[in-house]
């Protein structure tokens, strides 16, 4: 074997310490290797075209880019949108096995970092079609993963559905479910101040599951926030 000569205060690239070779953050040179980037799944229930519900789900995920890539952080959204595959979810409880399409979809999801699932509210609860994709995923694919859940609806009145369906869903399937559930209702598109606020807290909160905390959320919303009901009464006491 012929040996080269190493020049004075180099070191070949086969004899890097060992401390960087077992690195898998460094290349072997010492120099940082470039990281892979956070996958975000994003599930879009709605039927139509266009629609609402994927309106809402591209706001979400490109908020949460938004705040990830702020703190330096490389991301992929990836969109699922389910109408596309809803033969394939009919097809996949009758045969057993889901098709080429679903299996993609399924993969998207579960590989994921996180998940932002978003369903227009049908007879107060998720849509069918929504609720049969989760059907299919693995029961323990989820598990701990982080998930941000959001709706759509005609009236206001439908948003806790957010509370009594989609996030027992997800507690079940073992899924960190953050705190803020984005609920957008046909008049919200009118006046989007209060929806964005929303948006961008939830965003928040989904980058701070997926950096360990490290980004905080937005601060409160001043009009939103909650006066004691003590206080409340005193201030009736001296009215009267």
């Amino acid at each position: 074997m012929t040996e080269f000569p190493v020049q004075s205060g180099e070191r070949p690239a086969a004899e890097a310490p060992d401390d960087l070779a077992d690195d898998p953050g460094r290349r072997a040179d010492g120099s940082a290797a470039p990281s892979a980037p956070l996958r975000i799944a994003v599930v879009s229930a709605g039927l139509s075209v266009p629609s609402s519900t994927r309106l809402l789900a591209d706001r979400l995920g490109e908020a949460v880019a938004r705040d990830l890539g702020e703190g330096g952080l490389p991301v992929r959204v990836d969109t699922v949108e389910l109408r596309d595959l809803a033969a394939d979810i009919a097809h996949h409880f009758t045969s057993g096995f889901p098709g080429e399409k679903l299996t993609a979809a399924l993969d998207q999801v579960t590989g994921a970092d996180a998940v932002i699932a978003v369903t227009p509210i049908f007879t107060a609860s998720y849509s069918g079609l929504f609720k049969s994709f989760f059907d299919v995923v693995d029961q323990d694919a989820l598990t701990g993963k982080p998930v941000l859940i959001a709706a759509t609806g005609g009236t206001a009145r439908h948003s806790l559905a957010l509370e009594h369906a989609l996030r027992p869903l997800f507690a079940y399937l073992r899924a960190v479910v953050v705190p803020t559930a984005v609920y957008a209702a046909s008049e919200d598109w009118g006046n989007t101040d209060g929806l964005n606020r929303r948006i961008d807290r939830a965003a928040a909160e989904l980058a701070a599951l997926l950096t360990g905390g490290r980004r905080a959320a937005p601060a409160a919303d001043p009009l939103e926030e909650v006066v004691p009901f003590a206080e409340q009464l005193a201030a009736l006491r001296v009215q009267e």
